[in-house]
């Protein structure tokens, strides 16, 4: 693969040239993270699962060892209900050939990842990822790690390496990026008005406005 522009058109990110890749929001996994509130990780993760379902990007759910760390977040699980997470015994899970395929097999060269943890989860096979010529894009607030210091620490090693540091809503609004587009926009503003707080209750808000504006 070819180096990747970190700015202009090409650095942004489209229905077309991502996929996601999500690593062990389990509970095992989320019973440890200290460095974001529990709820708003499994709050973030299914919202981020959610954006991508609504724009059609490719997305691969892994676990490590459920059998003894428990199984997805229901609520993420219910997002693809008929996708068997790949389980690993790997704790970078891109020295899992499984997971490796699953993403090659998208066709996709922009590569988003969440993790618990941070430290460990997220940063290996982002590195690993990148090593194979990925354009990797963390995202920041669907990972987590053991201390504020473990997650900061990670994410700084990933964004020293070339990494792109990006919050779920961001990769909402970058997928979107005109509201003009109405063939999403519906399933995009239910996805704010459920996980995005104040933006999702000021968005409904608009349209609510909008919708009486247009009323004949």
């Amino acid at each position: 693969m070819q180096p990747f522009s970190k700015v202009g058109l090409d650095a942004l990110l489209t229905p077309a040239n991502c996929a996601v890749l999500l690593i062990d929001h389990q509970p095992s996994q989320l019973a440890n993270v200290n460095s974001h509130d529990p709820t708003l990780v499994i709050n973030n993760v299914t919202a981020l699962a959610k954006t991508a379902r609504a724009f059609d990007v490719p997305t691969i759910l892994t676990t490590i060892s459920a059998a003894r760390g428990g199984n997805l977040f229901k609520q993420l699980q219910a997002v693809f209900p008929d996708q068997k997470p790949i389980d690993r015994s790997f704790i970078n899970s891109w020295e899992d050939l499984r997971v490796v395929e699953a993403v090659k097999s998208t066709g996709r060269t922009k590569l988003v990842i969440a993790a618990l943890w941070s430290e460990m989860c997220l940063v290996q096979p982002a590195l690993h990822a990148m090593g194979d010529g990925y354009d990797v894009y963390v995202v920041t607030d669907a990972s987590g790690g053991v201390s504020p210091e473990a997650h900061d620490m990670a994410i700084r090693r990933l964004v020293a390496a070339g990494a792109q540091p990006i919050t779920w809503l961001a990769m909402a609004g970058e997928l979107q990026r005109d509201w003009a587009r109405t063939e999403r926009l519906g399933a995009v503003a239910q996805i704010l008005s459920e996980h995005a707080g104040a933006t999702g209750a000021v968005l409904t808000w608009e349209f609510e406005n909008e919708a009486r504006r247009v009323q004949p």
